[in-house]
């Protein structure tokens, strides 16, 4: 009998370490997903916390995307690099995207890496299309050049296979190669 009891005390020391992790991740998942820290990782301020991400700043700010338009416009980081689908779809995303950058921070040696290789490579995989239509709501508008008239009418029929990426390669990021050579090379 003192096995059988033995394993009873076990089976609920375990059921109630269960319940304390559960709970445990419940509540760091629900502190990241609300509102605050949302709106807290949400800013250009908080991506360049992390020192790799200067040089992609500041060619932000020289970008149409970071201001540089006639309304004085800023897009944030999220408003591009997060998809503009569901909330789920946008808080999965945001916490896949965070936790890789943090990680690739980590492994990563940032003065010898290929940031413009990099960026040619996955351009179109961290730059969403639903988050361009969100702003850019009409793509023929009068004033387009005939081959962005042509190339917008095949994108928008789904003859094209391309993304908005594709195409229009550092819009929200300007001389980003120059200013990627430039940070990285100063701080060697």
């Amino acid at each position: 009998m003192p096995v059988k009891a033995d394993v009873r005390k076990k089976s609920r020391r375990n059921i109630w370490l269960s319940g304390a992790i559960m709970g445990a991740l419940l509540t760091v998942v629900s502190v990241l997903a609300s509102g605050y820290m949302v709106e807290a990782t949400n800013t250009d301020t908080f991506c360049v916390s992390c020192h790799v991400m200067k040089p992609f700043q500041t060619s932000w700010k020289e970008s149409k995307h970071g201001g540089m338009n006639s309304k004085g416009f800023q897009a944030q980081c999220v408003d591009c690099h997060l998809p503009h689908g569901s909330f789920v779809e946008y808080l999965t995303a945001k916490a896949i995207t965070g936790t890789s950058d943090v990680v690739n921070n980590m492994l990563i040696d940032p003065y010898t890496y290929d940031w413009e290789g990099a960026a040619d490579r996955n351009r179109t995989k961290f730059t969403y299309d639903n988050a361009c239509r969100k702003c850019h709501v009409n793509l023929l508008p009068k004033e387009i050049s005939k081959g962005g008239l042509i190339a917008h009418r095949d994108y928008l029929r789904g003859d094209s296979g391309k993304k908005c990426a594709s195409c229009h390669e550092h819009v929200g990021h300007k001389n980003m190669r120059i200013h990627t050579r430039e940070y990285f090379a100063t701080k060697k």
